[in-house]
């Protein structure tokens, strides 16, 4: 992706969120120059992945197949001293633009539609070697809990939620002709590094064309500025 792109969608999605009267958490606003400022004292942020996350998947295709998330608390697996046992997120995806088929090891959400458009979320269990199960799939949204065959689409409206349990393949994207969505993710600890399983191999985060300066850095950007 080209850095020029991933300034435009985060600029993008700060207006979103504001139109959307969600208030984020000032490190959502950091420009480059002040993340280089910050000392020991936001350690937890460098280490916890905390702040913006844009990704094509490596298909190139960032309207076709693409997430934007920002990570606004977390813990950690291998850190003793970060006690949160819990994670959230924002998360914007556009109309008909997929995420692609994956599912954690360790963590369990809960995916909320804040507001916009409907999501549309496709699910399978996982069989014994991390394939797709023809088994029927619990669903679990607001307190309510079913199974529905394998691949079935499920349309979570604004206001609702689906739990998206360990070892449960699933994809999603926004319903065509209503518009982007905002969502919410609510977890236990997020570690994008060693707890996702994609069904198709996939580049879990970008590689970033250096076509401009860096307005909001993503996740990635920390090591250029943070050393422990």
């Amino acid at each position: 992706m080209k850095r020029s792109k991933l300034n435009a969608i985060i600029a993008d999605a700060l207006k979103f969120a504001d139109k959307m009267n969600f208030r984020l958490p000032p490190f959502a606003y950091w420009n480059y120059a002040e993340f280089e400022k910050k000392g020991a004292e936001y350690k937890e942020i460098f280490d916890n992945m905390l702040g913006w996350d844009v990704t094509d998947f490596g298909k190139g295709e960032y309207e076709k197949c693409g997430l934007l998330m920002l990570c606004i608390r977390n813990g950690n697996f291998s850190k003793r001293e970060y006690d949160k046992k819990y994670a959230e997120k924002l998360l914007i995806t556009e109309e008909m633009q997929i995420t692609p088929y994956h599912f954690h090891f360790s963590k369990m959400e809960d995916i909320i539609n804040r507001g916009g458009g409907n999501l549309i979320v496709k699910m399978y269990n996982s069989d014994e070697t991390q394939g797709f199960s023809d088994s029927p799939v619990l669903v679990s949204m607001d307190g309510k809990n079913s199974y529905v065959p394998a691949g079935s689409e499920i349309r979570v409206r604004p206001g609702e939620s689906i739990t998206l349990h360990r070892g449960v393949y699933h994809s999603f994207w926004a319903e065509k002709g209503y518009g982007r969505v905002m969502l919410g993710e609510v977890s236990s600890v997020n570690d994008d590094v060693v707890d996702n399983r994609f069904y198709e191999p996939v580049g879990r985060f970008p590689e970033i064309e250096e076509d401009a300066p860096i307005d909001h850095p993503i996740v990635t950007d920390y090591k250029k500025f943070w050393k422990e």
